[in-house]
Formats: C-alpha cells, structure tokens, sequence
C-alpha cells in the first residue's frame, strides 16, 4: 500500500509512475565511418538485441521525476553550505529545483519567489547516507523479504541491488525525516563481490526506478575480512582465509580482463560472433573501465593496504572503503590516493576486525590534505542521525587537539558523501547549480537536540515536521497504530 498522509507527495509520485516513459537502447554500427574494416568488413547490427552490453548499459533506466517545486528563497538562517562555508544569517535562493544563489544577508531575492523564514535556525544540504540496506532489508523484517544477500558463492558481481529493492519500506520515510535525500543501496557484505549497488532519491515510489538517481554510477559492493571466509569456508568451500579472499579476488579481476579483451577485439573487427554475454564479469569489466564504483567493505588497515595493491596491480580505483574503523592508520595514503573512507564513530566491537576502533576516526582521516571522510550508517535507525554521529567524532577529534570546524565537519555526511559515490557535481552541496536538496534544522545540526524540520528534494517538499500532509506513515509500521510523526513529544529524526 502506498504512505497515506504524503499527500501532494505522494499523488505526484503515483503520477511519475503513470507517465514515465522507459529509455530506448541506443545502436551502433562498430567502427567508425570511413574506415577501412567499416567499409570491408561491417560489424553485425546485433547491439541493440542484448547481445552486447555496451548497447544498453543500464537496461533499467531511472524514470525518477522530481515532485513539483516552488520557486523559493531561504532566508535568515545559518547557511553550512556543505563545501566549507559557514554564511550567518544567509539566504539560499532556489529556483526550478536548481540552487540558484547562496549568499549573505543582501543576496537578491527575486520578485514572486515564496519567503521561507528560517530566522533562528541552521540549512545544510540533503544528508546523504553512501551505505545503506533499506529496501533490500526493509521492515518488517520476515524472512521473504531477506533481499540483500546472494549468500550462493563468493562472486555474485552478476546480481544487482536495485533488483531487491521494496519501495515501500517505511525506513525510507523515517530517514527523510532524519534529513536523508540521497541513499546508496548496497546489497550484503557476505561475498568477495557482492553486487551491483544503486543510488536512490529518497522520495515515495511504486517502483525502483521512480527513485533511480538519474545517470548516477553504478557501485560495486566487495567485502574483505571475516564476512566471507566465514560465511563460504564454513561450507568447506573457498575462501576460508584472507589469503584466500585476495586469490578469490584476483581470479575475479583476470577473468574479467580476459573477458574485456574478447569483447574489444569484437568490437574492434566486427569479425564473427559476438562472445557469450556473462552479467558476472561485465560488473567487472565495468570497474576496470571505471564506470563502476567499488565499495569496498573493509574493517582493517592492513587489509585495506592490500586491497589498494590489488587495485594496483589490475589498474582500478577503489572509491569508497566501507566500515573503515582502521582508516586513521592510513590517512595519509587513503588522501594521497584518493579514497574516501567511511565510518562510524560508535560501532565497534562486535567482531575481532572491528576491535581497534576510535570515536576520532573520521577526524583523523580527515586531516590530511585531500582526504575524504564519510559518516555513514548501515543501519535503518543510524541513517536517521547521521549528524549526531558526525558531532562525536568531531567532538572527538577537537579533544585530540584537532581544530576542525563544523562547517568541514558538515561535509562528512553531504559533499564528501557525495564525493564516494560519484555524484558530487550534482548534490551535496548548496553550490549554484546543483540539485536544490536542502535541509532545515531546528538547531545547530551537529547538536543532540536538532531535529529535521523541512526537507528539500530537487527543490520540492518532501517533509515538513509542522505540516502533517508531509508526515508520511505506514500500513507496514506494524505495531503502531495510530503513529504519527507529529506525534507530541516525538522526535522523528531520531526514531
């Protein structure tokens, strides 16, 4: 069933489903004109049956449309806009779902524009959660709906995330609540290659691909450390060791550049049969071309520094490491090399590679020039607080003699957010031109006491705290009848 008291949201997302019009494959003929192979040897027109991936290669196209926007001016709040600016008493000028101008006080408000007073209050850009299951892991959480994990062999590069995703997962719209516009959906950590995963706007949706992130990467989820040789050599089957997690990785990485070559010689002569698609190997080769982005799932320093060499040593970058507990250990690197690092500042423990932890881990990643750190959640409930966990860790970091400012530390769950999984020319940020997603606190956001009190997306409201219209609930928020967001005393960002 669809969220209920999402009104105008909720019937503009109905209608987008209604209208939208899938995207056509596009063709080609191989080489180019005028030469010599074009003229003697034409290369089959076989591209747009499904033959070759390069032909169609997202054959589940986004049919995202923005909810409808009012042209608008923010004005009077503190302005963190997410790049390292902190603009007291600022105006964030938004038009056709665009940033159209941020700036002091005397920034321009065009006539007609609708006034948000924000006098009293913080704006920061949409909070952007890079590691997050819901949909694949939705609530409630029953066994048929189990999605995010293809436990059947240690490379499942084949499968991707968006497959599993249920729209209607009702952590969706309590992370809104939190702030959340922008989610990377991530499939299990229990395989060498997990997947494909995608990035999502958080709006209400019938389908995945209303929420598909226009033209965003597609990411490759690989978990090294104890997930996988745990899982498979419990069966007696490998990996069972570190050591055998790198082998199982390396082989992944030269049957994909075996199979890469095949093709390009294909498509280089146009001679004969095309090879037989695999979908395992095609992820692959799209992180060796890098139109794939890999997420890595990696807890240790050590093993962190060998997944860099294996990089190395098959010519791919590693974009993101996930779950980083010991990323402090080599910031310098990780800056030097231009890998983000994920992290959260309280989980740690719960297994022997995540034992060497720091609240001052994302400081301390931080500090190099060039560096990129990332607060992130894996979690339905964390997602709904990113910025109480960046605070802990700058926190953290001020007391090991750090002096960061909050307007860095802002970054960590918008801009470098953003940065990680490749769409930081479009969002993340309250720079002009990008994407209007934009956040109105309640208090200073990196305070215990801030709430999310509207919510922008592409310029659009998508949440309200004072306005129950956009206060979305669930048939599936079992056990709570009668719940509401505008519940007195509840703290929705925090739920």
């Amino acid at each position: 069933m669809i969220d209920r008291r999402l009104r105008g949201v909720s019937l503009a997302a109905m209608a987008c489903a209604v209208m939208a019009l899938g995207a056509c494959a596009t063709t080609g003929t191989g080489k180019p004109a005028g030469s010599a192979a074009a003229e003697t040897t034409p290369k089959p027109r076989v591209l747009a049956t499904g033959l070759d991936a390069s032909a169609n290669p997202d054959p589940f196209p986004s049919t995202y449309r923005p909810l409808p926007s009012q042209n608008m001016a923010i004005v009077g709040a503190t302005v963190f806009d997410g790049a390292g600016r902190k603009i007291e008493n600022g105006v964030v000028v938004v038009s056709d779902g665009k940033v159209q101008a941020v700036g002091g006080a005397d920034t321009p408000v065009p006539a007609g524009y609708q006034v948000v007073d924000a006098r009293g209050r913080y704006v920061t850009p949409g909070v952007i959660d890079v590691h997050s299951h819901l949909g694949v892991y939705p609530s409630p959480g029953v066994t048929g709906m189990s999605d995010g994990n293809e436990a059947t062999s240690p490379n499942t590069a084949q499968v991707w995330a968006e497959h599993s995703v249920w729209p209607q997962d009702p952590g969706f719209n309590t992370a809104r609540a939190g702030g959340v516009t922008t989610l990377g959906i991530l499939p299990g950590s229990a395989n060498l290659f997990g997947g494909r995963g995608v990035t999502l706007r958080n709006v209400p949706a019938i389908s995945v691909q209303q929420m598909k992130f226009p033209g965003a990467p597609h990411l490759l989820k690989m978990a090294c450390g104890e997930n996988p040789s745990r899982v498979y050599g419990g069966r007696n089957q490998s990996p069972a060791t570190g050591m055998g997690n790198v082998a199982g990785y390396r082989a992944g990485f030269i049957a994909a550049r075996d199979y890469k070559a095949k093709w390009d010689k294909w498509r280089d002569t146009g001679n004969g049969e095309p090879p037989t698609r695999n979908l395992q190997l095609e992820t692959l080769v799209g992180v060796l071309d890098g139109s794939i982005l890999v997420q890595n799932h990696c807890y240790r320093a050590d093993e962190m520094a060998l997944m860099l060499d294996v990089a190395k040593e098959f010519d791919f970058r590693i974009r993101t490491f996930h779950h980083a507990i010991e990323a402090y250990k080599l910031a310098p690197r990780l800056a030097r090399e231009g890998v983000c690092a994920a992290m959260w500042s309280g989980w740690w423990g719960f297994k022997m590679e995540a034992l060497d932890a720091i609240e001052g881990n994302a400081a301390l990643v931080d500090a190099p020039e060039g560096s990129c750190a990332v607060i992130h959640s894996d979690d339905p409930e964390l997602t709904q607080r990113l910025n109480q966990e960046a605070a802990v860790s700058l926190a953290a970091g001020r007391e090991a003699g750090l002096n960061i400012p909050e307007e860095r530390a802002i970054g960590w769950f918008t801009l470098n957010a953003a940065r990680a999984i490749g769409i930081d020319r479009e969002t993340g940020s309250l720079e002009a031109g990008k994407r209007a997603d934009v956040v109105i606190w309640s208090a200073n956001p990196l305070s215990v006491y801030a709430r999310a009190d509207q919510v922008f997306i592409d310029g659009a409201k998508a949440f309200d705290r004072f306005d129950p219209a956009y206060q979305p609930t669930s048939d599936f928020e079992l056990g709570q009848p009668g719940f509401g967001l505008a519940a007195a005393g509840v703290n929705e960002g925090a739920r």
